[in-house]
């Protein structure tokens, strides 16, 4: 077991999962970065946490850059929280918003890490993406589907050829205000959501163990090995269980 970076960055910081990860980080000594787009709750995050905020908004570049310049030369540990969603048919979901989707999601977590991985090579630091369990694909989330199993292929390459620790998060449900702003509440009996404080505690010891993938709850991995080995039984499998349910999603 390797002990935590001192320094680390949080985006999403202002609610969820990244809230949760911020606090349990600032539990065990780490000085923290925190990033969102709302001022007042994450001020109220850096008042709990002892953090320094700074607003930006990871739909555009400007927002992006903003992260980078506050991180730059003091980066150990970069987790990557903040996230959008959307739920829908494919067909019917505006432009905009898959756009948004792929900048919040995956361009802006691609262009960060990109710009500051000098910084983490030099501090032998750790990089860990919030993906989902909805990157082994969900209908009526494809978008979203698609930024998250681009986050986790990012991930597995980063791994490979950077001299940085690399964990994927793929969390199922999780009772944070995500359904809420995606517009469409979270209805399945099962799988039962978890809190995002239990995904932050696996989150940091994950980071202190090197752990390359860690899914929440872990059962979660016995559909990842099925959609592995074999995925048209998987989509026939997840037609079963219900066609127009919601989905396992963080």
């Amino acid at each position: 077991m390797t002990r935590l970076p001192r320094n680390a960055v949080v985006t999403g910081a202002s609610s969820g999962i990244g809230a949760a990860v911020a606090e349990r980080l600032a539990h065990h000594g780490c000085r923290l970065l925190l990033v969102g787009r709302d001022r007042d709750r994450l001020d109220a995050v850096a008042v709990r946490t002892g953090g320094r905020a700074v607003v930006a908004d990871l739909r555009n570049r400007a927002g992006v850059e903003t992260v980078c310049d506050a991180a730059d030369g003091w980066a150990e540990l970069l987790v990557h929280g903040a996230g959008v969603g959307a739920a829908g048919p494919l067909a019917e979901t505006p432009a905009d918003v898959v756009d948004e989707l792929l900048a919040v999601n995956l361009v802006a977590p691609v262009q960060i890490t990109r710009t500051l991985l000098p910084t983490l090579r030099a501090a032998h630091g750790h990089v860990v993406f919030v993906a989902s369990v909805a990157a082994i694909g969900v209908a009526y989330e494809a978008t979203y589907s698609a930024t998250k199993a681009g986050l986790r292929g990012f991930a597995d390459a980063l791994r490979v050829e950077s001299e940085v620790g690399v964990t994927t998060m793929l969390p199922g449900a999780v009772t944070t205000p995500y359904y809420e702003r995606r517009g469409q509440p979270y209805h399945r009996r099962f799988p039962r959501p978890v809190s995002p404080e239990r995904v932050a505690e696996a989150l940091v010891e994950a980071v202190r163990r090197d752990r390359a993938e860690v899914f929440v709850p872990r059962w979660l991995t016995v559909g990842a090995r099925v959609h592995g080995v074999a995925p048209a039984v998987f989509a026939r499998l997840s037609r079963r269980m219900d066609r127009r349910a919601d989905t396992p999603a963080v």
